[in-house]
């Protein structure tokens, strides 16, 4: 029995979900599967992968080949370099503690580069509701001008004009 990791579709319509799962390679795509690994949600930016990365390793060292997108998801969350560390170890290579010690370092790298680009994202979004705001406020003063009553305006320019006439008169004088 071949057993293939791959993603399974949930969701409605245009909002795809899926479940990574362990499954037999002649079952359906949505159909039965072995164990459910996690979950992978492109929708959201970046995209929300739950990953047991544990049982990923398991069902890698038992054999399971993952589909091209499951793997690189695998890729992404580090179960396919845990999988390459297990394999050294078993080799004699390194040891438990210096594969679990690199391992540990990738994921705080990998956890500082998905901070950065969520950070990155939200000054995006502030700055371009700033940027709304600024606009909306320049647009809602232009309206509040074109709408005030032209009486006080023709008011103040006749108050005006009959001290610029009276200083006209000063000077020819």
């Amino acid at each position: 029995m071949a057993v293939k990791i791959r993603l399974q579709r949930h969701g409605k319509k245009g909002k795809p979900y899926y479940w990574i799962v362990a499954a037999d390679a002649r079952s359906k795509r949505d159909g039965k599967y072995l164990e459910k690994l996690g979950a992978y949600n492109p929708n959201t930016n970046p995209a929300t992968i739950i990953l047991d990365v544990d049982g990923a390793v398991k069902w890698l060292q038992n054999g399971a080949q993952p589909t091209d997108t499951a793997k690189a998801i695998l890729s992404y969350k580090g179960a396919m370099l845990k999988n390459h560390l297990a394999g050294g170890v078993r080799k004699g290579a390194l040891t438990e503690e210096q594969a679990e010690a690199k391992f540990t370092a990738w994921l705080d790298e990998k956890a500082g580069k998905v901070g950065a680009k969520t950070d990155g994202l939200a000054k995006a979004d502030a700055e371009a509701k700033a940027k709304a705001f600024e606009a909306e406020k320049v647009a809602n003063e232009a309206r509040i001008a074109a709408n005030t009553p032209v009486e006080e305006v023709v008011e103040a320019v006749a108050e005006d004009a009959p001290v610029a006439e009276a200083d006209a008169s000063g000077e020819e004088e």
